[in-house]
C-alpha cells in the first residue's frame, strides 16, 4: 500500500526535505529548534548528509572593566563590555525539528522635516 498519495511522508522525505532547507540557508544567521525542545541560534557554514556544522555565538563580558566597575572607576568607565564569540558545533540532522531565519528589523528611514530638501 501506497501511503504518499494520501499526503503523509516519509522519515526519508522529511530528512530530505530539512537537508534542502539547510542548504538554503547556508551562511544565514538561523535559528536551530532541537526534537528535545531546546533552541539554538547560530550560522550555518557547512551541511553534510548527516549533519552540518555551525557557528554558534556566545556572550563574552570583558572580565577587567566589569571589575573596574564595582571598584568605582572614573567618568566613562565602569560600563562592563559585550562581546559575541562564535564557536564551530557539529549538530546531527536527525536531531533537528526546524529550521528559521533569524527576523532583522530594518529602520525606517527618518523622515524631513517640513520643506523638503533642494536637490
Amino acid at each position: 500500500m501506497n501511503m504518499q498519495g494520501y499526503g503523509y511522508q516519509t522519515e526519508y522525505e522529511d530528512m530530505r526535505a530539512l537537508h534542502d532547507q539547510c542548504k538554503k540557508y547556508m551562511y544565514y544567521h538561523v535559528a536551530l529548534t532541537m526534537k528535545d525542545g531546546s533552541s539554538v541560534d547560530g550560522i550555518i557554514e557547512s551541511v553534510g548528509t548527516d549533519g552540518m556544522n555551525v557557528l554558534v555565538g556566545e556572550d563574552v563580558m570583558d572580565r577587567n572593566e566589569q571589575e573596574e566597575r564595582y571598584f568605582g572607576a572614573g567618568y566613562g568607565y565602569g560600563y562592563p563590555r559585550r562581546f559575541r564569540r562564535f564557536r564551530r558545533q557539529f549538530f546531527p540532522l536527525a536531531t533537528l525539528a526546524a529550521l528559521s531565519l533569524l527576523p532583522y528589523v530594518y529602520p525606517y528611514p527618518y523622515p524631513y522635516p517640513y520643506p523638503y530638501p533642494y536637490y
